[in-house]
């Protein structure tokens, strides 16, 4: 049987500071992501499934992605809770505001591998996480390959 990779493309906003960092990124500020999300599998051929010819249908990778991912993420401010930005984020938290307290720095290399454990987690026995790119601006971003891991 062959096996097929197929994608879906999700996206949310967010902002983070890098503790520490040296330029401009040490400060708060915003991104638009896009996360593609890369799933491996051989398709269904049991007539008698209604999913038959799927590898995964799509509506059960939004599900897993959207609990794991987008709803703790979208809309909100990510720091790693291991610097001076507890106080900031814990101020935050106490005004109303979403913050994700990460355990590393919120860069999209940091972001991209803490994706990918999480998804992968969560998926059928049967289907592999093979890939995951997480765009940043529309020149930057990281990719976890299962792989290179």
């Amino acid at each position: 049987m062959s096996k097929i990779r197929i994608t879906k493309k999700f996206r949310f906003e967010a902002a983070h500071a890098l503790y520490g960092y040296d330029g401009k990124c040490k400060n708060i500020h915003g991104h638009n992501y896009n996360l593609f999300v890369t799933v491996i599998g051989v398709p269904i051929r049991n007539k008698s499934n209604v999913k038959c010819g799927m590898v995964m249908d799509f509506g059960d990778l939004k599900e897993i992605v959207n609990n794991e991912i987008i709803e703790k993420f979208d809309h909100s401010v990510i720091f790693n809770k291991n610097t001076a930005h507890e106080k900031l984020a814990n101020d935050l938290v106490n005004d109303g505001h979403k913050v994700v307290m990460a355990d590393y720095q919120p860069t999209i290399e940091e972001m991209v591998m803490d994706f990918a454990n999480k998804i992968s987690s969560k998926l059928p026995d049967d289907i592999k996480l093979h890939s995951l790119k997480l765009e940043e601006t529309e020149t930057s971003y990281s990719e976890w390959f299962a792989a290179d891991n």
